[in-house]
């Protein structure tokens, strides 16, 4: 019976991932978020109120809490970042602050009280990387010019890895996973109106509920490999299970290299599914496709990465692990999971 302990557990990653745990083992998890909205669910549930430990906090705040739990916990993911490309262009201390010196601590703690430390590494990592495939082991981590502060995030993420891998030659038992671009319900608020705050299904999702019209930056000819985040959830169950210390020490490109899209190409597949709800199709009639500069929608400090393939070869052997979730598939899952939310999310026009 393990303990796990989430912080960030309010989040995305930590949402579903607490749900999937409480579902299918006997572990407890310990989880720390300064909302719980969407963990509200499995918090009400009677089923795991003996096994679902939340505390509303902040790790900035909160660290005797923290480095308690950190001791008391088997294994630690620090879920808690800001991962919004808007907030680097324009906040990118605050990016610094969060991701990097307040995690750092965690890490400390993490190999002071020998646990086992799985740790959120970032596609970002590979920075504008030429490689056709992303290699976690041999691929060279490219960022751009200080002047283009987007890159702050990549950068603090990269000396976290670092840092880690550093402590790991000192002991410290650790797992470093990469997602890339995980999508799924609860990724960001729909309800969320303003342009560069949420990640870009989310965006589009919210355009065509309230009948927006969709701006491409640089004209969307970027790509991404889109991962479904029930695929990228089995990968993390299979880390913190850790099976003859199969995932200690190794660091993980989870994604799916199937589902590499376009950014244009991601706005006309979810269009064409909207069209076939009655809830999305109304507003999807009003949604007119236009063109924007990267400097105009995120500002000056902007730098944008054409192609984003992860390598999966050992996360797939090492785990036992592979996506299985078309794109066609997790943009489905997406619009049945929001359908009794359209009314509200329109409100927001008003």
């Amino acid at each position: 019976m393990k303990k796990v302990l989430i912080l960030g557990v309010n989040g995305f990653i930590g949402h579903h991932l607490s749900k999937r745990i409480l579902e299918t083992t006997d572990w407890h998890v310990y989880g720390m978020d300064m909302q719980s909205d969407r963990i509200s669910e499995v918090l009400g549930n009677e089923a795991y109120k003996s096994r679902m430990h939340f505390f509303e906090g902040d790790i900035t705040i909160n660290k005797e809490w923290v480095e308690y739990h950190v001791k008391k916990c088997d294994v630690i993911l620090p879920l808690v970042a800001i991962a919004t490309p808007s907030t680097y262009v324009k906040q990118p201390l605050r990016v610094f602050e969060l991701d990097f010196e307040a995690n750092l601590p965690i890490v400390r703690s993490a190999a002071k009280y020998g646990k086992h430390l799985v740790f959120p590494s970032t596609s970002e990592v590979y920075g504008m990387c030429h490689d056709e495939e992303f290699d976690p082991e041999n691929s060279e981590l490219i960022c751009g010019p200080i002047n283009k502060p987007r890159w702050i995030y990549s950068c603090a993420k990269q000396l976290m890895d670092r840092v880690i891998w550093g402590y790991g030659m000192e002991g410290l038992n650790f797992t470093l996973f990469r997602p890339f671009n995980w999508i799924g319900a609860g990724l960001d608020s729909i309800h969320t109106p303003k342009e560069g705050s949420s990640r870009v299904v989310t965006q589009f999702f919210g355009h065509i509920v309230r009948g927006e019209n969709i701006s491409l930056v640089d004209g969307g000819y970027q790509k991404r490999a889109f991962t479904y985040i029930d695929d990228g959830i089995d990968a993390l169950m299979r880390i913190i299970d850790n099976k003859d210390g199969a995932a200690s020490g190794k660091i993980y490109n989870i994604g799916n290299p199937s589902n590499n899209y376009s950014i244009r190409e991601l706005a006309d597949m979810m269009l064409k599914l909207a069209a076939e709800y009655p809830e999305y199709a109304e507003g999807a009639k009003q949604v007119k496709i236009t063109e924007t500069t990267s400097g105009a929608y995120y500002g000056q400090g902007y730098q944008d990465v054409q192609n984003r393939v992860p390598k999966i070869t050992n996360t797939c052997e090492e785990l036992g692990w592979k996506p299985t979730t078309t794109m066609a598939d997790a943009l489905r899952g997406i619009f049945d999971a929001y359908r009794g939310q359209v009314s509200s999310a329109k409100a927001l026009m008003d």
